[in-house]
């Protein structure tokens, strides 16, 4: 008898998408915190809100984003910058998955985003036809922090496989983020992780911080986190004056 010849499965390939990638300059300077805020005037001028997203890697940032900018999207005109230290596969996915205007930031070997990398990023990327643009900084739960990036709000999430104590090892991008997502909630399960003191822990760096559990993975939550997003963006619109974030 010959050997049976099994048929091998194909291998999903990922559609290319043809998205900018530039190489940002760094310049440091102790005047980011003015820079940052004169460039969030110079967006609310223009009715475009600036939003910064943190968290560790794999925390799940660009599969919340896909998420939310679906249901934003059907309202209001969405971009997303992606800040990575080398590579454009986030921005490729978002481009994917959601139609909107993507750029692909390389902070040649820096940890995070300041004003003046958001600015050269801004320059390149146009913002003219947006209402909102999100800014992926780079994975990781201290440098992002520690530098204004001229965003009009600065936003958290953490996943549930990270530990409720995150907000006590790495307090102040918790302090910075009037936007706390716990991503991950259908892994509760199998982690030893305690919601409500999760909570608890965030509330006692920030106490004014919306809280959101969601499954970013399942959909679950993000509904909740839509409609507050939606409430944001028309509230920014509809300021006459944007204070320092």
């Amino acid at each position: 008898m010959g050997d049976k010849k099994h048929p091998t499965k194909k291998s999903k390939k990922l559609k290319t998408v043809q998205v900018k990638t530039i190489l940002l300059n760094r310049n440091v300077f102790e005047g980011n915190d003015k820079y940052a805020q004169k460039l969030r005037e110079e967006l609310h001028s223009k009715g475009v809100f600036l939003v910064n997203v943190m968290s560790s890697p794999g925390a799940g940032k660009t599969t919340t984003l896909v998420k939310l900018i679906n249901n934003l999207s059907t309202t209001f005109n969405v971009g997303v910058m992606e800040a990575d230290i080398d590579d454009d596969v986030d921005a490729q996915l978002i481009a994917k998955k959601t139609g909107a205007k993507s750029i692909q930031l390389h902070t040649g070997g820096m940890c995070h985003m300041d004003a003046e990398m958001t600015r050269q990023g801004l320059e390149e990327f146009g913002v003219d036809d947006l209402d909102i643009i999100f800014i992926e900084n780079v994975g990781n739960l201290v440098c992002p922090a520690e530098f204004d990036t001229g965003a009009h709000l600065d936003i958290m999430i953490l996943s549930v496989p990270e530990g409720d104590d995150k907000p006590l090892k790495y307090p102040l991008v918790f302090e910075k983020s009037k936007v706390v997502i716990i991503n991950k909630i259908d892994t509760i399960n199998y982690f030893n992780f305690d919601l409500d003191r999760c909570k608890q822990n965030i509330l006692m760096r920030n106490k004014t911080a919306q809280i959101f559990p969601i499954s970013a993975k399942s959909g679950d939550g993000v509904d909740a986190l839509t409609k507050h997003f939606m409430k944001l963006i028309k509230t920014f619109k509809n300021q006459d004056k944007i204070s320092e974030n």
